[in-house]
């Protein structure tokens, strides 16, 4: 016999000789002690270290479950304050002051007023629809030079607004590469969106820039198409005054230059 083989009988004896010694029981004498496996014993003691290892088990897979469930909490919290922290710089109150700026220029504009209450009535007696054929040559210069003013100061309302608006372009390029720097490193909800709404108003602020400017613009067009329209009219009663004045023109020799 190999001594492989009889190294497992004898370990398979004295396994089995540790198993019976739980069990045993004593007849006789010390002695002259008898060891008696009992089988129903034997089956009871390992059904009973299973049903332990089982209950072990399941306490530790609850244990597992509630630390995930607590590092789920953990992180849904971090991800709330994420979510709820705001920018720490906002270029709204600039925006709304490019915009006060811009309308402060369009409301103090010289000449013709802009309020819409008042306007009618002062544009009617500036430009007045027609000269009766009393009109005095005093009346149509003094409502021409009034006339001429008020394109004028429009024209300067203009170019002043131009001006405005060009250094807020300036301004808003430094605005916008940090609103995108803003957007693009936003931590949560909350900051992408004030990023976007800041876009937003961005865009906004020079839309309404941009209708300023072009009112501007067009109450110059319009109230020098009507100095034009209103120099005709004075012309015409300049004519009628001096072809019904009932003196004969005669011709006279001008000289432009003295020696």
């Amino acid at each position: 016999m190999t001594a492989r083989p009889l190294r497992r009988r004898l370990a398979s004896a004295g396994l089995g000789l540790a198993l019976l010694a739980g069990t045993a029981l004593t007849l006789g004498t010390p002695a002259q002690a008898i060891i008696v496996f009992d089988p129903s014993n034997y089956s009871q003691n390992v059904l009973t270290a299973a049903r332990t290892l089982q209950q072990i088990n399941n306490q530790i897979r609850s244990l597992q479950n509630e630390a995930q469930s607590l590092i789920n909490q953990a992180q849904s919290l971090a991800n709330q304050g994420r979510n709820l922290t705001s920018l720490a710089t906002s270029p709204l109150s600039q925006l709304q002051q490019d915009i006060q700026r811009t309308r402060a220029l369009f409301a103090q504009a010289q000449g013709l007023t802009t309020q819409i209450a008042s306007l009618d009535q002062q544009f009617r007696q500036q430009y007045p629809s027609g000269y009766g054929a009393g009109t005095s040559a005093g009346r149509t210069v003094a409502d021409a030079r009034t006339q001429w003013s008020n394109s004028l100061e429009a024209l300067r309302t203009t170019l002043s607004m131009q001006a405005q608006v060009n250094d807020a372009i300036t301004a808003d390029q430094g605005t916008l590469a940090s609103v995108s720097a803003s957007s693009q490193g936003a931590v949560g909800i909350l900051q992408a969106t004030q990023a976007t709404n800041q876009l937003l108003a961005l865009m906004a602020k020079q839309t309404m820039q941009d209708q300023q400017l072009r009112l501007a613009e067009g109450r110059s067009t319009a109230l020098e198409q009507a100095r034009m329209l209103q120099a005709d009219e004075q012309g015409r009663a300049n004519r009628q005054r001096f072809q019904g004045s009932g003196v004969a023109y005669t011709p006279a020799t001008v000289q432009a230059f003295r020696q």
